[in-house]
């Protein structure tokens, strides 16, 4: 039998629902889910494996015209995305104004690879509006097969992950075949923290914080995991810790849920605050943090 392996890249611009179908269509939560735009800041590789074929989906950042060095690396994830790809998925939803991001979509239109154009959230309008939207992206991108979506919902995300089994290349697996991702627990383990982070604090405060994995160490029973938030100003030290440590606290227990729950064994969590001014636009902070720059 032969086999199929293929790399599917997921791109588009923030907050219409990559993140919600890359977990959909690799099966677990590996990338941050928030209804706050810019959550992901790397791409992450999800690896789907049967005996048949192996898919590697790539969530990328959302793309946005960078205001600092920090966006500018995400960017640069999202535009490798379309070079690197044996299929693209374009996904938009029925909110997004279609020319929110002129450039992005120029480039997707010129791009020889195959286009799979997902219009998500369907299910929050009526068939008329869906309708036009669907004219409109076929003028767009008129070679791309259109796929309108509730990835929310599950509605039709079986339809597109058959068409992309369908579509694959012929070629041997890149990956070992147990293999769920290419990125180490601890990256997780630092998702993890900053989607909590994200969930509990407002205005710019999740954009300003990077999470740094000091310490990870596992035996047979149990992980410690010792995390340094960072933030960018001093002011923003005293909002992560909150009263008397009590927001913190939170965050801590909440991660220290997720993380026993996603590693399968008990988990002591430490986490610190640290101010690491103006990180976002420090390149050596952000070298050292696993982001690209120029």
């Amino acid at each position: 039998m032969t086999h199929k392996a293929g790399f599917v890249n997921i791109v588009g611009n923030p907050n219409v629902g990559k993140s919600t179908l890359s977990n959909e269509l690799v099966g677990e939560r590996l990338s941050i889910i928030t209804s706050k735009a810019q959550t992901t800041r790397h791409r992450i590789f999800g690896i789907v494996n049967q005996p048949e074929y192996q898919i590697i989906f790539s969530d990328t950042p959302g793309v946005l015209k960078p205001n600092y060095k920090l966006q500018e690396s995400m960017l640069k994830f999202s535009k490798s995305a379309l070079k690197d790809a044996d299929i693209i998925l374009y996904v938009t939803d029925t909110f997004e104004k279609p020319d929110k991001n002129d450039d992005f979509l120029a480039s997707v239109q010129k791009t020889d690879i195959p286009v799979l154009l997902v219009i998500n959230k369907i299910d929050l309008i009526d068939q008329e509006k869906l309708d036009s939207i669907l004219d409109f992206w076929k003028e767009q991108l008129p070679t791309a097969e259109v796929f309108p979506m509730s990835a929310l919902h599950k509605f039709n995300v079986n339809n597109l992950m058959d068409r992309i089994i369908e579509m694959l290349p012929d070629s041997p697996p890149f990956f070992d075949k147990e293999a769920l991702t290419d990125k180490p627990e601890r990256f997780f383990a630092a998702e993890i923290i900053r989607e909590k982070i994200l969930m509990h604090y407002k205005k710019e405060i999740p954009y300003s914080v990077e999470v740094e994995i000091e310490e990870f160490k596992e035996d047979e029973k149990q992980v410690n995991v010792r995390a340094i938030i960072h933030v960018a100003r001093e002011s923003q030290k005293g909002i992560i810790i909150g009263h008397k440590g009590t927001k913190l606290k939170w965050v801590g227990t909440e991660s220290r849920q997720d993380l026993e729950a996603f590693l399968k064994k008990k988990v002591f969590l430490t986490t610190f605050v640290k101010v690491s001014k103006d990180w976002r636009d420090q390149e050596n902070f952000l070298r050292g943090h696993g982001y690209e720059l120029k």
